[in-house]
């Protein structure tokens, strides 16, 4: 038997309530942390070890919740990344794969500004530097067509 468990990263308390509602309405499990929680837990192994033991399938992403609680006051929204495009839609994807798909999102949503794409997604710029290199990311490809 399968769950689907909805995690969100928040201080907005309204985009909390309407994610509670939603959650009870779709009978979803909802996890809800403070971007300090998160990034925090994020240093820490047992807290993903625990994370990831509780999120049996990252397969298919989930875009923010519609309406008014989609981008409250304009906060950054990096959506999961989704499956694969073209080929079996079940492919489950690899950490690797999905995490440097979510910091090629990153970099062309900040047009190549490698130090907003990294608060985003909440990580140190050095890391991202670091990942860049290790997924063979070419951001310049970005910029070009900021420039554009």
């Amino acid at each position: 038997m399968s769950r689907t468990i909805m995690i969100l990263v928040s201080d907005n308390p309204v985009a909390v309530e309407n994610a509670k509602k939603h959650s009870e309405q779709q009978e979803v499990t909802l996890q809800v942390y403070s971007p300090t929680q998160w990034r925090e837990g994020m240093e820490s192994p047992f807290f993903r070890q625990q994370l990831m033991a509780g999120v049996p399938s990252l397969a298919f992403g989930s875009s923010p919740l519609s309406g008014e609680s989609a981008s409250p006051a304009g906060g950054n929204v990096l959506p999961f990344p989704g499956p694969a495009s073209g080929g079996d839609s079940s492919k489950i994807q690899k950490m690797d794969e999905l995490e440097a798909h979510a910091i090629e999102n990153a970099i062309l949503q900040y047009k190549g500004n490698l130090t907003e794409a990294a608060k985003a997604l909440g990580i140190g710029r050095a890391t991202l530097y670091r990942k860049v290199k290790q997924y063979h990311i070419d951001p310049s490809q970005a910029r070009k067509k900021r420039a554009a």
